[in-house]
């Protein structure tokens, strides 16, 4: 670590400390991350998922992992440094982001996305504070702790990803879902891009559910028997709602962005469509090139749409094993001198050749909520009373049930848990058309 000084500490996670530094040879800028626990060999090292999944995956928006360093027991990934995340991003605005940049982030998302899945791992913990950004032109998915391999076993987890943006298979307790939580989880993130406010901000896992049933309305067995069956058994009842439409609640969005958020946003995983197919939606026909800007692309190249027919979409519980087999190159370890006499050295990734590859009530509601005001640009009074409400501190969850929090009889303690604190639509409840600021 001799190689690089540090700047100043970024962040403080459950697992490690992120630091800004500099290397001492170049100059270059890069985020430093030091892990809490001590490895005491370079196999407990290599086994880490971060490691498994980021050696293997080299793309122009998956967060580049640049070398691994382990000293006197201490673990240190050193990443390349981005501005910031999408979170902090949009708590910056003062004013919504236009379309033409919501369609470039959500393309760069949704084709690191790609990249992942069809390299075998799909993430678990999709949301806005790990995705990294320089400005909203470039955006690369970051902090794969949780990621896993497709082609692996279930039994998984149902304690995974925040709240906010957990799909409804894992919410139900699923132990066999796979990539479609990825698309979910990002049907969530487009619509808080256009709203800068989330969708779902359920205050515990129950009230998570009743969100959801806000906007899509109550599950009918007939749409999702599995979901319906992980409810019964589990002696869950779906709250009685009527959906209300996206379009209602993001009127600033195209028909053509709400045909793709309500598609990645299906009560059946099997129904959502794989990040390929997203790819595909006439949402990113517009006739020029989407992607990260020149001055960002390290080959010079920017992302392509892929060449993909007739894609099939991921299995909620059934794996192609064609689409997720790893070559025998791209699996293979990096071995590493254990000797203390040794600098630290860094691991060769392989290059890879795929550059792209609602409060609303159920009965008697007279007008539609929705989550951002109307489709006019928004007046001085109005940025200003929306910069007003997206600060402070608040306390989430009207709307929960109150004889129970949760499924378990504690609280959800979710260690993942997102820190954003942005207003819900219950929070504007009060706003009235004609500009009223909320009481």
């Amino acid at each position: 670590m001799n190689r690089y000084a540090t700047l100043k500490q970024l962040g403080d996670g459950t697992y490690g400390s992120v630091f800004l530094g500099k290397s001492n040879e170049t100059g270059e800028l890069v985020a430093i991350k030091r892990m809490k626990r001590k490895f005491y060999s370079w196999d407990e090292c290599l086994n880490l998922r971060e490691v498994k999944s980021l050696k293997k995956l080299n793309h122009a928006n998956v967060v580049k992992l640049k070398e691994v360093i382990r000293e006197n027991d201490h673990l240190y990934f050193v990443f390349e440094y981005m501005k910031e995340n999408l979170y902090q991003l949009m708590k910056e605005r003062n004013k919504l982001f236009p379309e033409s940049v919501i369609r470039n982030m959500t393309f760069q998302i949704l084709q690191g996305l790609f990249f992942m899945h069809e390299h075998g791992y799909f993430h678990r913990d999709m949301k806005p504070e790990n995705l990294l950004c320089m400005g909203p032109e470039l955006v690369k998915i970051a902090d794969f702790g949780l990621a896993r391999e497709i082609r692996s076993q279930p039994p998984y987890t149902d304690y995974v990803s925040t709240r906010w943006y957990r799909a409804p298979e894992i919410l139900l307790k699923s132990t066999s879902y796979s990539s479609p939580i990825d698309i979910w989880a990002m049907g969530c993130i487009m619509a808080e891009l256009y709203t800068l406010r989330p969708l779902f901000p359920g205050n515990s896992e129950v009230d998570e559910i009743f969100k959801i049933c806000q906007v899509l309305g109550t599950l009918k067995k007939s749409d999702w028997p599995e979901g319906y069956n992980l409810a019964l058994s589990m002696n869950f009842r779906f709250p009685k709602c009527v959906p209300t439409s996206l379009q209602s609640l993001i009127p600033n969005a195209s028909d053509e962005a709400i045909a793709l958020m309500k598609d990645m946003l299906q009560w059946d995983p099997e129904k959502r469509p794989s990040a390929a197919q997203a790819l595909r939606y006439p949402y990113f026909h517009v006739g020029h090139a989407l992607g990260a800007p020149f001055k960002y692309s390290e080959h010079k190249t920017r992302a392509k749409m892929p060449e993909v027919t007739k894609p099939k979409p991921l299995s909620f519980c059934k794996t192609d094993p064609e689409s997720t087999e790893l070559s025998k190159a791209q699996a293979e370890r990096q071995t590493f001198s254990q000797s203390s006499h040794q600098p630290p050295q860094e691991i060769t990734f392989p290059e890879d050749d795929m550059e792209s590859s609602t409060q609303q009530e159920t009965a008697g509601q007279h007008e539609p909520l929705s989550l951002v005001k109307n489709k006019q640009p928004l007046s001085s009074h109005t940025q200003n009373v929306a910069s007003r409400v997206k600060t402070g501190r608040r306390r989430w969850g009207q709307m929960s049930f109150k004889s129970v929090d949760s499924w378990d009889d504690g609280d959800d303690t979710d260690a993942g848990v997102s820190i954003s604190k942005k207003p819900t639509i219950s929070s504007l409840k009060d706003m009235t058309l004609d500009g009223h600021s909320p009481q």
